[in-house]
């Protein structure tokens, strides 16, 4: 259903909405190439964003197995970690060179590792080097490069520090700013724990928009439903939604119709699953084992009868070697049988 017929209205036929407007955002061992192509099925219009990959390990590991991408899940994003302007620069120039439609830098995850490495959360303390970087990537490439921050870490004053770095990063050229509205604790809570304790605070995001009503600014955090980001939306250029996409796909089938007013790719879950089979059957055939994208589907019929069955079926008997699409069909069966019964 679409819920308002004006999207399709002169902005939306002039193309003025934000390519920002939403977006499944990157989580690490989660937005693999696999998931970014089962995600496609589920909307034509969301942007897509890779798990972060390293500056390093986009120049010296092997690209093709880390960069590699099909080229149905146009619009696609690279995200970095680093914070070397050069490196940068020289990574995002090959992301560019690999057809990424945009580059983004991680200045928002607070594990060990990253805080190691110099970049992630940490840089909210160091806006002027995030400018640089941003600057330095600009130059490299034609593509939009955007940055992905926290209101502030540790005992940092939100307004204060947010200010600062959107000041920094649109100074330097950034083509739009993703928020993750909440405080990141770089000690004492855990990557999961910095996902979930620290408030959200969307309000603090939609007053730094205020501030920048000519550049686009997008929220993350919190935001579970189609509804509820286009609530967001009324604020902001553009809505980033995590776990929720990927624990509740079946959401992203909302996305086309009542955020871009258009029908969506597929019917409803069902019509995903069969969408998904010539992908999956041209990945067997290449020698990858059935689980490695089935596991990115495990929530696909989340609150329907049989969505328990499902989920077992593929984690049991879709991870033998011999797993196949044979394997797949009888999983959605048994939804199917419960959703019939249930209908009785």
């Amino acid at each position: 259903m679409i819920a308002d017929p004006d999207l399709r209205s002169a902005e939306a036929a002039a193309g003025r909405l934000s390519p920002w407007r939403f977006s499944v955002a990157p989580m690490m061992d989660w937005t693999d190439r696999h998931c970014r192509a089962f995600h496609r099925v589920l909307s034509r219009r969301a942007r897509l964003y890779t798990e972060m990959v390293t500056t390093g390990a986009v120049l010296h590991g092997p690209r093709e197995r880390l960069l590699g991408f099909a080229p149905g899940e146009h619009p696609v994003a690279l995200q970095l970690g680093g914070s070397d302007p050069g490196d940068l620069a020289r990574a995002a120039r090959i992301a560019a060179d690999h057809g990424y439609d945009e580059v983004n830098l991680n200045v928002g995850c607070p594990s060990d590792r990253v805080q190691e490495g110099r970049f992630g959360a940490c840089l909210m303390r160091e806006p002027a080097l995030v400018g640089d970087c941003v600057a330095a990537m600009k130059a490299a490439v034609a593509v939009p490069v955007t940055v992905k921050c926290r209101l502030g870490v540790d005992e940092q004053d939100t307004e204060a520090a947010l200010d600062a770095m959107a000041a920094s990063v649109f100074a330097a050229g950034a083509d739009a700013l993703v928020v993750h509205a909440r405080k990141a604790w770089l000690q004492g809570l855990s990557p999961k724990e910095n996902r979930e304790v620290p408030p959200l605070d969307h309000g603090r995001v939609h007053r730094l928009k205020a501030a920048w009503p000519d550049r686009p600014v997008a929220i993350n955090g919190g935001i579970a439903t189609a509804a509820e980001a286009r609530r967001q939306l009324a604020h902001l250029d553009g809505v980033m939604m995590g776990r929720a996409a990927y624990g509740e796909p079946a959401e992203l089938l909302r996305v086309d119709p009542e955020l871009f007013g258009e029908p969506a790719p597929v019917a409803d879950p069902f019509a995903a699953a069969e969408a998904m089979e010539p992908y999956l059957a041209a990945r067997l055939a290449e020698g990858l084992r059935l689980h490695a994208i089935t596991r990115h589907m495990l929530g696909l019929f989340n609150g329907r009868p049989g969505a328990r069955a499902y989920r077992r079926h593929l984690a049991t008997a879709g991870t033998r070697a011999d797993a196949d699409l044979a394997t797949l069909r009888e999983a959605v069966r048994l939804v199917a049988r419960e959703t019939e019964r249930a209908a009785a």
